[in-house]
């Protein structure tokens, strides 16, 4: 049997990893398990802060390095420890956040709060996702600035994500980063900080390189990601423009497409 061919897996969470009841199957658990037997390592790339990921990491009983917060965090989940952040420049953030209302008109908004228990404010116009990830409502618009923030989330009463996403682009692409991560999940980020930023650093830490890189994803935000691997696999769930760049795509998250695919390198 030929050794497996990649020496790092890197998994995206939702849409990817995790099926719509957020839990993973057995047979991908199984297909993960079987790539780390045969000397590969795995790796969570997620857009969640570490507050919203770590219940999964430690369902899963992953004791390794992830990377959350579109980049931003590495996370060592057997330690319980932040290993490095970035963070938003608030006050550019705040000016960004101007020139797209002034484009596009007000905004609903989110932040997401730095650190291990770092909390995500909403706004009370904010639609918040079905599911036990925890909010906090805010009415006084100051508090969003009061603390060290990863990011801000952003959302239109009448644009599409795609479209929000490509006006504020167009609009403040020279101050942040635009993403969009999810339905209904339109980001704000420190220029220059993608998925494959924090990728880069900890495979860095794991001593290897994108050419030893598998990755999978499902969202536009997965993109850089793809970028920097050896190879992109897109879930057949996944947004267009996804696809477009990807080097093969599989099956769904529900039909266990990264299960898929690994079963099929084990057995080369």
């Amino acid at each position: 049997m030929s050794p497996f061919p990649y020496k790092l897996v890197a998994t995206d969470l939702d849409g990817t990893l995790l099926r719509a009841d957020e839990s993973v199957s057995d047979r991908t658990r199984d297909a993960l398990a079987a790539a780390v037997a045969a000397g590969a390592a795995h790796i969570v790339v997620t857009g969640r802060s570490v507050p919203w990921t770590r219940h999964i990491l430690d369902d899963l009983g992953y004791e390794g390095l992830a990377v959350c917060g579109q980049g931003a965090q590495v996370y060592h989940a057997g330690e319980h420890r932040l290993l490095t952040s970035v963070t938003l420049d608030r006050q550019l953030a705040g000016l960004a956040l101007s020139k797209i209302e002034a484009e596009v008109g007000p905004l609903a908004l989110a932040a997401s709060r730095d650190g291990l228990d770092g909390e995500v404010l909403v706004s009370p116009d904010y639609r918040v996702q079905d599911g036990p990830l925890p909010v906090v409502r805010f009415e006084d618009p100051t508090e969003l600035w009061s603390a060290p923030l990863n990011k801000l989330y952003i959302q239109h009463p009448t644009l599409s994500d795609d479209e929000l996403a490509s006006a504020a682009r167009r609009t403040v692409g020279s101050l942040v980063d635009v993403v969009m991560a999810g339905p209904g999940i339109v980001e704000i980020l420190p220029l220059g900080l993608t998925k494959a930023t924090g990728l880069s650093l900890a495979a860095r830490r794991l001593g290897v390189k994108a050419a030893e890189t598998i990755a999978f994803g499902d969202m536009p935000n997965d993109i850089p990601m793809f970028g920097w691997a050896a190879r992109g696999v897109a879930m057949a769930n996944a947004h267009d423009d996804l696809k477009a760049i990807a080097d093969e795509v599989t099956a769904s998250n529900e039909e266990d497409g990264i299960a898929v695919v690994l079963e099929r390198l084990l057995a080369a």
